[in-house]
Order: structure tokens, then sequence, then C-alpha cells
């Protein structure tokens, strides 16, 4: 295919990496936020909007699931005065739960999940996360950095999981229209300590973690962290997750002005994928051909089956390096900078299935103990991704008359880079097909090869932000922000002629690697947010807010499609979202628990349609979701913690065809209510006793040509518990229980409705944790 130049804004390409390259080189101490000179801790924004890098403060009774103020110094309040709703999932209450990785953790904000598990063949991988009714896989950062790879991101070296609702093209740039997340690692503190983990549980779960912090002189300190797991998937036969991680850190400067952090992580993983169950025997589940009618009357298959082979295998290594310099020059200007380099490489091979009429084999109709199903769509994915960027922020309070400023700018430079190499089956070699009722993994002879086909993109940014909060005496706040990312992204490609939105291939064999798209794009995205906030009283909040963000194609992956249908085509403007919120927050019971509540409305514009006349696809769709959302988290005692969430999600597509099975306007992979709680009880004599609920509503799946799959799924309540109890001061065993009643229930499904995700069965995780 002719190399295409953007129509939008051509233009000479950046040199974004000499750019971050002198920034590295040049780049001086940088600061974390400082915040406004008023010094009265009785203040409670005040004392709430002081930030202590590298110091941890552990409660010396019941667990506190509250943190007031986001890691991240663009957003200079706390929770309390931050017009947008904001969740906080903090290390105590994650691992309470035992909790081990990003999705894991997610449970805890509700109506944020993996919902999806992929379109025909193609399951997704790791964090796939929806967040109200919108993919936000590709929304994930780590200290504010962005975070490529279809990946499972573990939580060992995780201090809090935060979790921004509504457009954050403001603060991140290009984003999913619904928000995003954001991990915060552990740093060194001046203390010694050290801990460790050991944990055993359903389905063969086994995993260790140990954390090390140790000082060394009056204001340095090193902390270790590392993990090894070698696990079962609780009710799920022949499905693993196998990892190791280790996360050293430095830190220079505690307590100083000046304070450098330099971090490191490198993971390992060799996973067994799940690529899911048949669907056969569901709910609303019917035959898919109406010549034998004996399959929509045939017994649900056993959740636990396994339908991969021995040669199945999800390999990851990750790594990332990262320098963070911070520098108070007084207690209302600071600087911060972060640089950070990253990479991911995933080596994927599942073997998929498609249970339609040409793939449901059945020998003898009466006899479903005959019954096989193809293994006919082995799934390769061998992709990396690198990025490199230089993150510096100015914050400054300062008055103009009797108007206070919290000020926070900066300059972003960073170059993202993804590589996919196609793999496909060799020599037409296949797999035998899978007993649906008894499948056998232990099967081999699919030899695959790389096929030549290949593609790559690269996108460099340079983005510029302001944020400012004006304080008009006490009642009234004003927040604004807008942010520029210029971006030049370049793909190139090599294609197999012949095959799907491919060049046709002439005189060649069908299937010969030739040039395929190749393309440029040099735009400018504008973000911006405008919040008014009322404090009726000290400890409370009132406010409207309104943000919009933008996402190009190719901005989940970097990587562009020739395909008219596909929102990564290079041809297309911009995918356009803005969220209307009205919200309330306050402080009770002393300023233990946090209340919030909120009303929003998202719209997405620019999406694509298909005009059923020309059947040519425009970019005239527009989809809305909205609701409500309440939270509440805390303590209600010194001993009595809580965290609870609860949201409703009407969404649909307001122009445009029908995304969901059923015809209807509703979006798919999107639960109208979702409600998930914690809570946990410390006793006098040490015992912690705890549990929680999670709630998700019926959902639609996606729309395609499938006959007889289920069109939704059920709604689902699962209930969970947890002890904890102190055995001396140097061990404390804790026993969680998952899914009490053994509630079977659809955890996610895909797009055909031929395969989807059981839920984890009832299960118990027992954890030896250790402290010196």
């Amino acid at each position: 295919m002719a190399f295409i130049t953007s129509r939008k804004h051509p233009g000479r390409p950046t040199a974004l990496t000499r750019s971050v390259a002198a920034s590295l080189l040049t780049g001086l101490a940088f600061a974390a936020p400082a915040h406004a000179g008023n010094n009265d801790t009785t203040d409670p924004q005040v004392r709430n909007a002081k930030r202590l890098p590298g110091i941890e403060v552990n409660a010396t009774s019941g667990a506190d699931y509250r943190t007031d103020m986001v890691d991240s110094p663009k957003f200079t309040q706390p929770l309390l005065d931050t017009p947008q709703t904001i969740g906080i999932i903090t290390r105590d209450l994650f691992e309470q739960q035992g909790a081990t990785t990003l999705t894991e953790a997610l449970r805890n904000s509700p109506g944020v999940g993996t919902f999806y598990v992929g379109e025909n063949g193609s399951t997704t991988t790791g964090d796939g996360i929806y967040m109200r009714g919108f993919d936000t896989s590709g929304s994930i950062f780590v200290d504010g950095v962005r975070d490529l790879g279809s990946i499972s991101r573990d939580l060992f070296n995780i201090e809090q999981v935060e979790v921004t609702k509504g457009p954050d093209g403001t603060e991140y740039g290009r984003t999913a229209p619904t928000g995003a997340v954001n991990m915060v690692t552990r740093q060194p503190m001046l203390a010694n300590r050290a801990g460790a983990s050991l944990a055993y549980g359903s389905g063969q779960q086994q995993r260790a973690t140990a954390d090390l912090n140790r000082q060394f002189g009056d204001h340095s300190a090193f902390r270790l962290d590392v993990v090894g797991q070698d696990s079962g998937v609780p009710g799920r036969d022949r499905v693993r997750n196998r990892r190791w991680g280790v996360a050293p850190s430095l830190a220079f400067g505690l307590g100083t002005p000046t304070r450098v952090f330099l971090d490191a992580l490198h993971i390992k993983q060799n996973n067994v994928p799940d690529g899911g169950v048949p669907t056969i025997g569901l709910p609303g589940y019917g035959s898919p051909d109406a010549t034998r009618p004996q399959i929509g009357l045939a017994p649900r298959v056993d959740s636990e089956n396994f339908y991969g082979t021995t040669q199945d295998h999800d390999r990851v290594t990750a790594d990332m390096l990262t320098l963070i310099v911070e520098h108070e020059f007084s207690p209302d200007l600071a600087l911060r900078n972060t640089t950070r380099w990253g990479r991911t490489h995933q080596d994927y091979l599942l073997t998929s299935f498609r249970a339609d009429a040409g793939n449901l084999l059945t020998p003898d109709p009466a006899d479903p103990s005959t019954w096989a199903i193809a293994r006919s769509l082995p799934t390769f994915k061998r992709q990396s991704n690198r990025i490199l960027t230089s993150q510096t922020n100015l914050t400054a309070n300062f008055a103009t008359g009797a108007v206070m400023h919290n000020l926070s700018a900066g300059l972003e430079l960073t170059q993202e880079k993804a590589s996919d190499i196609d793999v496909a089956p060799r020599d037409g070699s296949t797999w035998p097909a899978a007993n649906l009722y008894h499948p056998d993994p232990r099967v081999g002879g699919l030899l695959s090869a790389e096929t030549g086909a290949w593609s790559t993109g690269t996108t460099d940014t340079a983005a510029a932000y302001v944020f400012d909060t004006l304080k008009f005496g006490q009642r009234w706040q004003v927040t604004a922000g807008v942010r520029l990312d210029r971006y030049t992204t370049r793909f190139d490609s090599v294609a197999l002629c012949g095959e799907r939105n491919s060049p046709e291939c002439g005189t060649l064999p069908a299937g010969t690697p030739v040039p395929g798209l190749a393309a440029r794009i040099v735009d400018t995205l504008p973000n911006g947010k405008l919040g008014v906030l009322y404090k009726p009283a000290p400890n409370g909040s009132i406010y409207a807010n309104f943000a919009v963000s933008q996402e190009p194609p190719g901005g989940n992956t970097l990587l562009f499609s020739s395909s008219a249908r596909s929102a990564d085509n290079p041809a297309l403007d911009p995918q356009r979202a803005s969220t209307t919120e009205l919200g309330t927050k306050w402080d009770l019971l002393d300023q233990r628990l946090l209340f919030t509540a909120a009303l929003y409305r998202t719209v997405v514009r620019n999406e694509l349609t298909q005009d059923p006349v020309d059947e040519q696809y425009y970019q005239t769709g527009r989809k809305r979701v909205q609701g409500i959302e309440l939270g509440i988290v805390g303590r209600i005692t010194d001993d009595w913690g809580v965290s609870a969430g609860f949201t409703t999600m009407d969404a649909e597509v307001t122009d445009g065809a029908a995304v969901s099975n059923d015809g209807s306007s509703d979006l798919a992979y999107t639960p109208r209510s979702a409600f998930t709680a914690w809570t946990t009880y410390h006793l006098p004599f040490g015992l912690t006793v705890g549990g929680g609920a999670r709630h998700a509503g019926a959902m639609k799946r996606g729309t395609d040509g499938a006959i007889g799959t289920p069109a939704t799924t059920g709604s689902y309540w699962v209930f969970d518990a947890m002890a904890s109890l102190p055995v001396n001061r140097y061990l404390d065993l804790q026993l969680n229980l998952y899914n009490l009643f053994d509630r079977h229930y659809v955890a996610a499904i895909n797009k055909s409705g031929y395969r989807y995700t059981p839920g984890t069965p009832r299960a118990a995780m027992l954890t030896a944790n250790i402290r010196l």
C-alpha cells in the first residue's frame, strides 16, 4: 500500500529522540510539590496536602483504607477538594484481600473489570480492563508514566492503585474516554525493616514475597522487593501463573529539600493462558445448527475444562528503570523530574476455539460423550513495547491579591515504540479436536513459524500542560487545566498478500510477504478541564466539573490498520470524549471517613459507524454513558475499616448502528449496576475479621453473525471473608475465603458468545506474614 501522509497537520517530524537524550543528560533535580505556606496542621486542607515521599505510617489497630492525596503533583488538592471521581486502592486493602494482580485490585472500584474475553479466536490477555463501557487497558500508568503491553501486572512493589474516572487527557495525554489507572510504586524510607509472606491456597496457589528496607546514613535508604509465584487457578485445569520479579530502589536526600530516587524492575512470567470455556449449556444457549437441535439441549460443560494444549504459553519479560529527582526551593516552589526507560516483550500461543456449527463435531448427535470441538484457531502474539520519557513538573503556590493559586505546570517528552511479528501454523499442521466434555491437553504436533509479516509503530510526543486551582476565600475554588500534545506517529508494515485487508497478490503466490500499510501522522491534541467547587463547611465540598480528552488512531496499541472499519485506520480523526460531573464529598466522623457522590455523563464522538445504504464507514457515531457513583472509605472507629462503592452505568449508542447482539442500543460488556464493599474489624485480642461483597449486573455481548449463543450474561453476587491473627511479634497468619456460597457466574464473555471465563469458585488462601 502506498505511503500515507496525514492530511491534518503536515509538517517536519520532530527530533524527539535527541530531545529526550538531551533531557537525560542535562535534567537537574526536580521536586515533589510544595503546598501553601500556611503551616497550621489543624487545617485539614493543609494537613492532607502535605506529601512525605518515602515515609510510611502503619496503623496500630485496624487497617486504614483511606489516602487523601493522589501521588501525581498534577493534582494539587486533597481528594476532598478535587472536583472529580477518584478512587485510591491502598496496599492495606488489597493485601488484606489477598489480591496479587492489578485486575484483582480493581475489583474494589465499582464497574471496573475484565468483562470482555476477545473477538472470535483472539483472546484478551493481561489486564484487559473495561471502565464505564469502554476499553481502558491502554490507559494504565506506573508513577504517572504510561505502561505499554497487554500483560498482567503484579502488585508486589505497589503502594497504591489510583483510579480516575472521566476523561484524563489533561493529566496523561491520550487516554480512554472514561478514565485511567495509575499504579504507585513503593519507595525507600528512613527505617530498618524487613518482611516476607508465604502463601498457599486452592488450585495449588503458591506465592512468596519479601520486602527489605535499610537506612544508610542520615538521609539515604535502600529497598528491595521480590516475588516468586507458581500457581494454578482455582476452578481451572492446567491454567498456570508462574512469575518471579525483583524491584531494587535507592533513595538519597530523604528529609532534605533535594531527593533522588533510582528504581529498577525486572519481571519474568511463564504462564499457561486461559482460553475460556464453551458457553454450551448456559442460559440463553441454543443450537448453532438447525439440523442438530440436540446441541441446544446439551448439558453445560464442566467449567474446569481446559481446551488448550501443552504447547500453550504466555512468556513475558518486563524491565523498567526510573530516575526521580525532586527539589524544593521553598515551601511554595518545587520541581520534579521523572525519567524512565521501559520495555516489555510477550511471546504468546493460545489454543482458541469457536464452537460454531462447522467447528462443533457430533459423530453421534444422540451421544454427547462423542462430541468434540475443533482446535482450529491458534492465536499467536509476538510483540514488543518500549518507552523512553522525561517528565518535568513545576508546582508553585502564590497569591494575586485576595486569590490564592496552587499552580502545577510541566513539559513531557516521550518516545514509544511497538512492534509485532506475525506467526502462523506451518505446513498446514493443526491440533486434533478436543472432546467436548473430557478434553485432553496432552497433544502436540502444531508447527509454527514467522510468516515474514510484521508491523512497527513509533510515536514521538512533546506535551505541555498547566493546571491552576484558584481559591477565592474559604468557600470557592476554581480548578482549570489545559494540555497540548504534539505527536508524530510513524508506522510501517509487511503484509501477506491476498489476506483480509492486505494488498492483492497479482502474479505472486498467495501469502507472499509484500509491503503493507505505511503511514505517518502529525497532529496536536488539545485537552482541558474546568471545575468549580464550593465548600459549605470545612469538611465538605460541592462541585461541577467538565473535561475533554482525545485518543488518536493507534492510540491504544501504536499500531495502525488499513481496515475501513478499524478505529486505528490512520485516515481517521481522533476519538473525542467529554464528561460533565456534578458531585459532593464529605469528611465524616472527625475526618476518619470520606463519603463521595457524583452524577456523571460522558459523550464519545467520532465513533465509526457503517452507512446502511452505501455500506461505507464514517465517523458520525456517538456513544453515551451516564449514571451515579457513590463511595465511602476510611474508618468508622479506630478498629473498624470500610471501603465501598456503587455505580450505575446507562451506556448506549446514541448515533450509529447497534453494538449489542440483541439489537438494542446498549453498549456491550457493561453491567448496568455494580457494587463492591470490604470491611474489617480489629478485635481487642488481636484477631482481625472481615469480609466483602461484589455485585455486577447483567451485561450484553457484542454483535456479529454467531447463531445460538447467549446474548447476555446474568447478574451475580459474590461474597468473600478473611481473618488475621498475630501468632507473635514476628508472625501473623491470614486466611482468605473466596466465593463463600460457591456461586457459578460468567466473569467475562467473548464477542461471539462462544466462549466465557468462569468466575472463581469457592477457594481459600492461607498466608504467613513475617516481620523481622
